[in-house]
């Protein structure tokens, strides 16, 4: 008997992968409605404002790590171990948000396998509308604009994909395994500061409804729980605030300089990211790297993304053999987020 064909979609949110992609990469990123909520016309008009003016700075951050994003390489070698780790019959396809790979491109190659069972997984462990559901929302666009095979077999693509797994255990065992080996390193410096940092959203976001925050903050204590470290001084943090509106925090920023004061050595853990990028590669391992020097911090170490850990692997393999079964994901969030996607499944 010949096995079903599973498709697995693999969500991120891309990066330029040259200097001349920085520009447009930027257009696509505020043109999103997601990202700048404002109707069509203005939102697009803002976007070619912004992007133009950022792009000299974006530029010169993507120049530091060699002109252009890993991103879409890291999640083709997740792709990859993925398939490895579920074997004979399962294949990924990556959609990147905001650069290529594009979730046009993705349907047309589904289009062209004609998979049994189409599988929905983000990369985004922490459910938002700015990240996950904006994902979600092109991919289904797409299906609709690009139409062919996969458009009038919609029905295979399963409803029981996960939208969010905060506390998914192969990912908390994947981040406290990485953790682990830093602390111990800093702790030789004097008792360590764990800053577990996320990127940040505007306080405006969360209160329409986004549960985002509050993942983070299960995602963080799962981790703590995790590593078993006796009286370990720790906090969820967040960074790569920009523009004026009010972000959520505490700083990520703010942490640093404020270890900087108590003399306090830092392991600093990014928790929202799976794949290393600019805002871990640059503004980590760079950015704030200097401002812990500055600062006085008297040890400084950056934990790297779970990236294709196996443990993450296996986790992720876990949520795909959940979904192909047909269970619907459980609800993990309080009743006041609304956007939360399961919450048709609320009790």
């Amino acid at each position: 008997m010949t096995k079903p064909r599973i498709a697995i979609v693999l969500f991120n949110l891309g990066g330029p992968n040259n200097q001349a992609a920085v520009q447009p990469f930027l257009q696509n990123l505020f043109s999103d409605p997601a990202i700048i909520r404002a109707p069509g016309p203005i939102r697009w008009l803002l976007a070619r404002l912004i992007s133009k003016r950022r792009a000299p700075i974006a530029r010169e951050i993507y120049q530091n790590m060699g002109g252009g994003s890993p991103i879409v390489a890291n999640t083709q070698a997740q792709a990859q171990a993925l398939e490895a780790a579920l074997g004979e019959g399962y294949k990924c396809f990556i959609a990147m948000r905001y650069w290529h790979p594009r979730a046009a491109e993705v349907v047309k190659a589904l289009n062209d396998y004609q998979p049994d069972q189409v599988i929905l997984l983000p990369l985004y462990p922490q459910f938002s509308s700015t990240t996950t559901q904006s994902s979600l929302d092109e991919f289904w666009r797409e299906v609709q604009q690009v139409g062919g095979w996969l458009a009038q077999h919609a029905d295979r693509i399963t409803a029981a994909s996960p939208c969010c797994y905060p506390v998914e255990a192969g990912f908390i065992r994947a981040q406290a395994a990485l953790i682990r080996p830093y602390l111990e390193e800093a702790a030789k410096h004097g008792a360590p500061r764990l800053l577990l940092s996320s990127h940040g959203l505007p306080e405006k976001v969360i209160a329409a409804g986004d549960p985002y925050q509050w993942q983070c903050e299960q995602t963080a204590q799962a981790i703590i729980k995790e590593l078993n470290w006796p009286g370990l001084d720790w906090l969820n943090c967040y960074q790569s605030r920009v523009g004026p509106l009010k972000w959520i925090g505490p700083s990520t920023e703010d942490e640093v300089e404020r270890a900087g004061a108590d003399k306090v050595p830092v392991v600093l853990a990014p928790i929202a990211f799976v794949s290393e990028h600019s805002e871990t590669l640059v503004e980590l391992d760079i950015e704030y790297r200097e401002l812990a020097h500055d600062k006085g911090v008297p040890h400084y170490g950056r934990v790297p993304t779970v990236a294709a850990h196996p443990d993450f692997i296996a986790g992720l393999a876990g949520l795909v053999r959940q979904a192909q079964s047909g269970q619907m994901p459980a609800r993990c969030c309080p009743p006041q987020f609304g956007n939360c996607p399961c919450r048709q499944a609320a009790s």
